[in-house]
């Protein structure tokens, strides 16, 4: 059995891997999946994000209605949730406990359902529904890290750009997307997922899968 993807190939079902990468300002959640562990990612679908809070930028704090913004993964399944069901990402990451509050950075945070959500990345029913029981068949034989990018918008040059120029007085927060773009352009550029590390500063540092990352 396989799954179309969108170039008009297919993918193996169930896949050896998925990715998800959410676009905050375009309101878009990407499905990728592989067919093994050398093989690059395929675009597989497009779900619409029902809804969101807060503004562009990563969440810091509890209380903050913000959407996170960085890497992370679908850590554990809730299939009872008050949402329908969902999926619970890994937030805070260790970039989010140097950057964010020490007392408090908040928690909580789910990919899920019933398109009503603060903080959380809310989708329909029936697209949870086709994303819950793919990474079930996914993680089940033994992909234990579900990956999913969280991003503020397309972080192509002109994206970029664009969210450098509307924030033009928020370097820091400029600075902290630019590291992102670092990550968003190397998938773009291999399709496959970079090995990410944390310096101490709370940036991420990146390098192809085959490659050694080094912190220095």
């Amino acid at each position: 059995m396989e799954i179309p993807t969108r170039t008009n190939g297919f993918v193996a079902y169930p896949p050896h891997a998925i990715l998800l990468r959410a676009f905050k300002k375009e309101a878009v959640l990407e499905l990728w999946a592989t067919d093994g562990e050398e093989k690059p990612y395929v675009l597989v679908h497009e779900y619409s994000i029902c809804t969101s809070s807060g503004v562009l930028g990563p969440k810091r704090r509890f209380g903050d209605e913000q959407v996170p913004e960085g890497f992370y993964e679908l850590d554990w399944f809730n299939p009872q949730s008050n949402f329908y069901l969902s999926l619970h990402i890994s937030y805070p990451n260790a970039a989010d406990r140097i950057l964010g509050s020490h007392q408090n950075p908040g928690g909580d945070i789910f990919l899920h359902g019933d398109c009503a959500s603060i903080g959380c990345i809310p989708i329909t029913d029936d697209s949870i529904k086709e994303v819950y029981w793919l990474a079930v068949l996914v993680h089940s034989p033994g992909q234990q890290h579900l990956p999913i990018h969280i991003f503020p918008a397309r972080l192509t040059n002109e994206g970029f750009q664009a969210l450098a120029a509307s924030h033009s007085n928020a370097t820091r927060l400029v600075a902290f997307w630019s590291n992102l773009k670092q990550g968003h352009d190397l998938f773009e550029k291999t399709h496959r997922i970079a090995r990410i590390k944390t310096r101490s500063d709370g940036t991420y540092i990146f390098a192809d899968a085959g490659s050694t990352v080094n912190d220095r």
